[in-house]
């Protein structure tokens, strides 16, 4: 995105800050019912540390639940492709874990795993496990048929098919699934702290949430939400990043912006 991108959406987002600040000065509105942008920059000064280190602890749920979102996603994806048998017998129980809201099956899964760690971990994988997956198969599927059967026409095996062909027709589905799934697996992370309401010095963001709102601490809860967001947008950036890096020099899709 260049420069002249880039400046209507700040001169837009800096409006709204200098409206919003103006307005609850105005209408005297008090800082526990809607803090002003001055008090959650405030807040963000004085409780930055604590913050940021229950935001670390936020993100290394959401790393490990995209990592192994990633790994499994791909894994069952190769195997699945491998026979419709298989895909149409394994699907419907990725749907069905994809569909069921995580705040329903979150208690069960903490009390189940026994672990607090892994249990946030899981819940945030479910979440992030299925873009992957759908997207993943997508690619495996769209590989061109004629280059199948010259493939074919020369003798090459299921798995030389599935590696040389289908894989790198694959990547770019994938990496659009991994881009979708970063923020779902933020936000599995964040419903999953919700549920589970860990406290102490290891707890995420969410706790934080929670315990600046039972405090009417509203300036310290919109930072969090501040650093929530900013982490989700760093996390999509890096990915897409990522992506057009990967795809650059031979994918006709990739940003070369």
């Amino acid at each position: 995105m260049s420069r002249s991108d880039r400046l209507p959406p700040l001169l837009i987002g800096i409006a709204i800050l200098v409206a919003w600040e103006l307005l609850v000065r105005w209408l005297k509105v008090p800082v526990y019912v809607l803090p002003g942008p001055l008090a959650i920059l405030q807040a963000l000064w004085t409780d930055g540390p604590l913050l940021l280190r229950s935001l670390w602890t936020t993100l290394e749920i959401t790393f490990a639940a995209l990592f192994l979102a990633a790994l499994g996603g791909v894994a069952l994806a190769f195997v699945m492709t491998l026979s419709r048998w298989l895909e149409r017998s394994l699907l419907p129980y990725a749907v069905i874990a994809q569909v069921t809201p995580i705040v329903a099956i979150a208690p069960l899964i903490i009390i189940w795993v026994n672990d607090a760690f892994l249990s946030l971990v899981v819940c945030a994988w479910i979440v992030a496990f299925f873009p992957i997956l759908a997207n993943t198969i997508a690619g495996f599927r769209s590989a061109d048929r004629n280059l199948r059967d010259l493939f074919r026409l020369y003798g090459a095996s299921r798995w030389q098919v599935q590696y040389l062909l289908e894989a790198p027709t694959a990547l770019p589905y994938f990496l659009a699934g991994l881009r979708i799934s970063g923020g779902l697996a933020l936000i599995g992370a964040v419903v999953a702290e919700f549920v589970a309401g860990t406290g102490g010095t290891a707890s995420g963001l969410a706790f934080r949430i929670l315990e600046a709102g039972y405090r009417l601490q509203i300036p310290r809860l919109f930072a969090a939400l501040v650093l929530l967001s900013a982490a989700g947008i760093a996390i999509y950036a890096v990915l897409s990043a990522l992506s057009n890096y990967v795809l650059a020099r031979w994918h006709e899709g990739a940003s070369r912006t």
